[in-house]
């Protein structure tokens, strides 16, 4: 079968956006041919900094023919509609039709549509150049002399060429013939910017491959980034180090090279004084270098890793002393911004945190952690914490943001906070609840542990959480511009696996308390919704560790929960009593219960949710029945017991006690009684079987 090669070769692609240009090239060529009927084997995109290439196999060399038949109007409908029949078909006239007949309807016109299938050439030809065009870039640019024309060519950097050949691997493939603003397909190439830069003429895609590797051209980023890993880490070893992997880098620096060649560069030990976040995150950040740990001195070495993209004929001695240069000069920033921040405690910096707006209508970060201070420490005997230490780790916890390393280095704040907290004898909980404050930033985010760290992380999100529920500022559809669903995320995390009991109405309530003494809000509706915001988040969280989504929706559309904990447990106990049978059976009791109540409640136009009659159960009730109500009524109480105790194991048992009894009512009592009295205590009694399971969870939500 034949395959189709596409390149586009350009000036350099950001790294960033490599990856998803490679795949939205392979998603919009693969639907626009399966729209128009093609199938094909396989596809495949890669990039480079300088060309996407795409790769088809298994394509056909013409689509399937087509035959369509199309029904039309009845014969002898107006001429109007029969013109417009035959447009529509593509006939010259009624000749070209055929006429059947139908029972119901008489005869009518049929056309039958044959269409030959287009050669895949002349398709690709069709769809190629509109890609190209429509091409999604996050950010693009026109140049060039066509660049004052409107509807110009916009690409992410200047579109030098384009190569696109289709054809069978036992022939020589054709160049499929289309322009786009004046670059015309074709099947030449380019190497290596340095170098290899001389045209390459290619065919198919294996020669394609071959021609860049001999042109110093590594086309697929996975292989590029296993040869940096790979000699990173002999070049590691070799000098008795490791290699302080960093994925997110490897990936970038992939994006920035099409050879790749790994070289050895050093810094000053001098430099090894300042924290080895501080160095990793400068050398990183400024030169796209890995950086080294000594197992020997359990610190990092004075070396880094850089990567070139060429094969330098002094071995590469230029380059390093070039990079070296600028670390030093990097290092040399971040060794005075860490010296000149010891100067000045953390706590003498918070009068500057009132010139920092955290938000207009929210205040600044001063006012803020005077909120969360007071906050944290009614936390904190929740979550087994000091208070005093909660609400100064609380007090100390911004303070770096107006720090000269956190203004270099946002991405080190909270860090550089716990250093500085530590060099000023502060509580090692307060130092560690400074950094840990922030976490967890994601689902993959470690969860803190220490009392005082909990007690600050959960004050400053649910701060968060309330101020922007206040303003009105919510989440809505995918925009979520100040992260409230990673901050609800965040407290259901912290409050899960610390495993602690944390009433969310309360923590709201002490929340806007403290928004009311900083003269934020007069007057406070939120706390349901804010509740019903929590609780979905809490649904997709459980719902991704593997929970039955049916379960979560039967505990959490009770009313009056909003222990997470306790929530997550009931959701636990649940899905073990039903995993029994008498779990299963009693589930099938209630079903049938129900499904009776609703079809008589809908009949009688009314409900039955009173209480069951006593007296005439035991007068003129059946054994079966008077042993339901009285297995209920026990049931009932002793699921309730269990509940407040918060033994949910204990109340699903107590729910199994109903199984034999509801078994037997089912068995030998009739609901619809001829006696209109029997027949409505009998529901009744339905009804307090439905009422006793709310007690546990809701059964209506319960699927399977």
């Amino acid at each position: 079968m034949p395959d189709l090669l596409l390149e586009l070769f350009s000036e350099e692609i950001p790294a960033r956006m490599q990856r998803r240009a490679a795949e939205d090239l392979r998603k919009l060529v693969t639907d626009a041919l399966v729209e128009r009927g093609f199938v094909y084997e396989g596809a495949k995109a890669f990039s480079t900094p300088r060309r996407l290439a795409l790769n088809i196999v298994g394509l056909p060399v013409k689509g399937q023919d087509v035959r369509e038949e199309r029904k039309g109007p009845r014969v002898g409908a107006p001429d109007a509609a029969v013109q417009g029949f035959l447009k529509s078909a593509g006939l010259t006239s009624l000749d070209e039709a055929k006429i059947e007949s139908d029972p119901k309807k008489g005869e009518f016109y049929v056309a039958i549509i044959e269409r030959p299938g287009l050669p895949t050439q002349d398709v690709l030809a069709e769809i190629l150049p509109q890609i190209i065009k429509t091409f999604p870039w996050p950010k693009s640019m026109r140049w060039g002399a066509a660049s004052t024309q409107p509807g110009s060519l916009r690409w992410v950097r200047p579109l030098h060429s384009i190569v696109c050949t289709f054809g069978p691997e036992t022939e020589e493939p054709e160049v499929v013939r289309f322009e786009v603003d004046g670059i015309a397909s074709g099947d030449i190439t380019y190497g290596h910017r340095f170098m290899a830069p001389d045209a390459i003429r290619v065919k198919r895609f294996d020669d394609y491959v071959a021609a860049l590797e001999r042109a110093k051209v590594v086309l697929d980023a996975d292989r590029r980034k296993d040869i940096i890993l790979h000699d990173a880490k002999d070049l590691a070893f070799a000098q008795g180090l490791q290699l302080v992997e960093d994925e997110g880098l490897l990936e970038e620096v992939a994006g920035l090279v099409e050879w790749p060649v790994v070289l050895m560069g050093s810094f000053d030990e001098s430099f090894l004084e300042i924290p080895p976040e501080v160095i990793r995150t400068t050398i990183r950040a400024n030169q796209k270098c890995f950086v080294l740990f000594d197992a020997r001195t359990d610190k990092l070495a004075n070396k880094f890793l850089l990567t070139a993209n060429l094969i330098a004929k002094d071995g590469g001695k230029t380059i390093v002393a070039g990079n070296e240069r600028v670390v030093h000069a990097r290092l040399s920033d971040a060794k005075f911004f860490w010296e000149t921040d010891q100067k000045t405690k953390l706590e003498d910096r918070l009068e500057k945190l009132k010139q920092i707006v955290f938000h207009e209508k929210l205040g600044t970060q001063f006012e803020r952690v005077e909120r969360i201070a007071a906050l944290a420490k009614e936390l904190a005997p929740i979550v087994g914490a000091d208070p005093a230490l909660a609400a100064r780790a609380a007090r100390l916890a911004k303070a770096d943001l107006v720090t000269e390393m956190v203004g270099e280095f946002p991405e080190l704040q909270g860090l550089m906070g716990r250093y500085y907290a530590a060099i000023e004898g502060e509580n090692p909980s307060v130092a560690l609840a400074v950094e840990e404050h922030y976490k967890p930033l994601g689902p993959s985010d470690r969860v803190p542990t220490d009392p005082v760290s909990v007690a600050v992380a959960l004050a400053d999100k649910i701060d968060t959480l309330m101020g922007f529920w206040l303003i009105d500022e919510k989440p809505t559809g995918s925009k979520d511009p100040y992260a409230l669903r990673r901050a609800a995320l965040g407290v259901i995390r912290l409050t899960l696996q610390n495993e602690f009991r944390l009433s969310f109405a309360t923590a709201a309530l002490r929340a806007i308390a403290a928004l009311k003494a900083d003269g934020r809000t007069e007057s406070v509706v939120i706390g349901a919704d804010l509740l019903s915001f929590l609780v979905d988040r809490l649904k997709v969280y459980l719902r991704e560790q593997g929970a039955r989504h049916d379960l979560i929706d039967a505990v959490l559309s009770l009313d009056g929960e909003d222990d997470l904990l306790m929530l997550v447990r009931r959701v636990e106990a649940l899905g073990r009593f039903l995993d029994t049978e008498d779990g299963a059976n009693l589930l099938a009791g209630y079903r049938r219960a129900t499904n009776i109540l609703r079809i008589e409640e809908k009949k009688d136009g009314r409900a039955y949710d009173g209480e069951p009659n006593r007296v005439l159960i035991h007068e003129r009730g059946l054994p079966e029945e008077r042993v339901l109500f009285e297995v209920l009524e026990a049931a009932t109480r002793h699921a309730r017991e269990h509940v407040s105790k918060e033994d949910f194991e204990g109340a699903m048992k107590a729910l199994a006690e109903l199984r034999p009894a509801v078994d037997a009512f089912f068995d030998k009592v009739t609901v619809n009684a001829e006696d209109s009295a029997l027949r409505e205590n009998r529901l009744t009694l339905l009804n307090a079987i439905r009422e006793t399971t709310r007690s546990v969870a809701d059964f209506s939500r319960i699927e399977g």
